[in-house]
């Protein structure tokens, strides 16, 4: 599965009516608040509209020191994945029972720096790992390359924790080229630039496809 950030997009209501006419998955909402990472988002008022321009389903990754202050807001669009960090200054599985009770699945986000196992005492509250490929907090990064020691780890994780059924997606930098390193140790590819930068979405968003 596919979700496209609109991340370095420089006409958001373009790209977003343009995403909408491909058969992209989902559509990558990053949230920042100048805190958790040096830049900031549109803010939700801005946000809310997202609709007007596509009818997709929103994978949301907040990258948030806060994540309470956002959850119900985000909760309240098309949303199927909230995804929050491990590092905020809030209790992390508070806010994962919050996005839960909303009816919507939720996520953790692995940094480059974060070990794996720091994820095991939530397995039971997730449904997806986004591993972040790139130093959270701006488009446009080349993909760490030891990102794929992580997924391998997460591949083991996965066969170890049969019980729990959460999908492993990679956020940052990915491309055709990084596809054919991950395309066998991750469910969802979240890409950016490499889809918007093009004159031809739906081309680049079929080499994605594995």
């Amino acid at each position: 599965m596919i979700s496209a950030s609109f991340l370095t997009s420089k006409d958001i209501p373009n790209t977003l009516k343009k995403l909408n006419n491909t058969d992209v998955d989902f559509i990558h909402v990053d949230v920042m608040d100048g805190k958790y990472v040096d830049n900031k988002s549109l803010p939700f008022k801005e946000m809310r509209h997202i609709y007007k321009y596509t009818d997709k389903r929103l994978d949301v990754h907040l990258m948030v020191a806060s994540p309470s202050n956002y959850i119900s807001d985000y909760a309240s669009l098309n949303t199927e994945y909230i995804t929050i960090h491990l590092d905020t200054l809030e209790d992390t599985l508070s806010n994962l029972k919050l996005i839960k009770s909303y009816g919507i699945k939720a996520g953790l986000a692995l940094n480059p720096d974060d070990k794996v196992d720091k994820l095991i005492p939530y397995l039971p509250y997730i449904d997806l790992i986004l591993v972040m490929g790139v130093i959270p907090g701006s488009g446009g990064q080349k993909f760490i390359n030891k990102t794929l020691s992580k997924l391998k780890e997460l591949k083991v994780l996965k066969k170890e924790y049969k019980d729990f059924n959460f999908k492993i997606s990679v956020d940052g930098g990915v491309n055709n080229l990084v596809l054919k390193k991950i395309n066998n140790l991750t469910d969802i590819i979240v890409s950016g630039n490499y889809i918007i930068s093009s004159d031809n979405y739906q081309e680049k968003i079929n080499s994605l496809r594995f």
